[in-house]
């Protein structure tokens, strides 16, 4: 009978097994970065989608503003028409303005249903009310690396790492073993003086000394893919910058958008005003009261657009300097 126990243990692999761990350290790492990197840019698309929610509302809002004067405005001009104060074609004129902006309520609204339903499903939950939300200014934010460069990097190290790796089988392999036996009989020999016990040691030196260039190969594969990742990582890096560049050059246009769009609202609502009290009076045509009316519903929306632009475009730098948007809802 024969029992034995072995333990054993490298004593030096080249670095095959160091290198492993370090691989698959870069690539758990990749997957993380890639994660985030996933996170980050829901985040944005989120903004985007509640903020063109909120733009299409106000044009909403602008264009059932504008349904009820002009519903107002019909049953006005009906009335003169009736005791013959006003022509067909005036009655004609507001009921084609009319319907044009049913038309277009219609379209608007769509728009909206539409936009729930796909931030609904970034969400992953149903969303039953948009509550007023804005983005904290940014000041004095530190750029940090993107997570999707950090990918590539990690990537990148993976490959390093992968060459080390198969670059370790030309380095010699030492091995230490230890095995230790017991034996039973079943009845004593006279002649052959049997074992009760054996210990023994080994050590094993191992050397790869010539595989035809087959390995050489492979590592020299894997740091070609390795340099090319590494003009990715460039080349993300120059356009991290000028994606930040745009971000702030949005956020300046933007106002200044803003600025221009509260002086036309402004001048729109004066000039409805005024055209609205004249076509009353019967001094302007209903061409030019529906034209006023017109502009100011116009630039009513587009004023809320861009207050709207302004807020995606802080979350667009928020994104493109890295960091994490929801911290700076408010």
């Amino acid at each position: 009978y024969s029992a034995y126990a072995k333990i054993g243990m490298d004593l030096y692999d080249g670095g095959k097994k160091s290198s492993t761990i370090k691989q698959n350290k870069a690539l758990h790492n990749s997957s993380k970065y890639a994660e985030t990197s996933y996170k980050k840019s829901l985040q944005l698309q989120i903004v985007e989608d509640f903020y063109n929610i909120k733009s299409a509302q106000s044009t909403l809002d602008a264009l059932k503003d504008k349904e009820v004067q002009l519903q107002a405005e019909l049953e006005r001009v009906q009335k003169f028409y009736d005791v013959g104060s006003a022509t067909i074609d005036e009655i004609d004129r507001l009921k084609a303005e009319y319907s044009a902006n049913l038309y277009r309520i219609d379209q608007i609204k769509y728009q909206i249903a539409s936009l729930k339903k796909l931030l609904n499903l970034k969400v992953g939950k149903k969303i039953q009310s948009l509550d007023n939300s804005q983005i904290k200014v940014p000041q004095e934010i530190k750029r940090e690396i993107s997570d999707d460069i950090l990918v590539l990097q990690a990537n990148a190290s993976s490959l390093n790492f992968s060459a080390d790796r198969i670059n370790s089988a030309y380095y010699p392999k030492l091995r230490i073993e230890d095995t230790y036996s017991l034996y039973g009989y079943e009845r004593k020999s006279a002649i052959v003086n049997n074992l009760d016990n054996q210990n023994v040691l080994m050590l094993t030196l191992n050397l790869k000394l010539f595989d035809m260039g087959t390995l050489s190969k492979q590592q020299e594969s894997l740091l070609i893919q390795k340099e090319a990742l590494q003009k990715e990582i460039e080349q993300a890096q120059d356009e991290q910058d000028i994606n930040i560049e745009l971000a702030l050059l949005k956020i300046e246009t933007t106002k200044a958008q803003i600025d221009s769009a509260k002086s036309s609202l402004e001048s729109a609502s004066s000039a409805y005003e005024t055209i609205a009290m004249k076509y009353s009076a019967g001094a302007v045509d209903n061409v030019t009261y529906l034209d006023a009316l017109s502009i100011k519903t116009n630039a009513k929306a587009q004023y809320r657009l861009a207050l709207n632009n302004l807020q995606i475009a802080y979350a667009s730098y928020y994104y493109y300097t890295n960091q994490d948007i929801k911290e700076y809802i408010k």
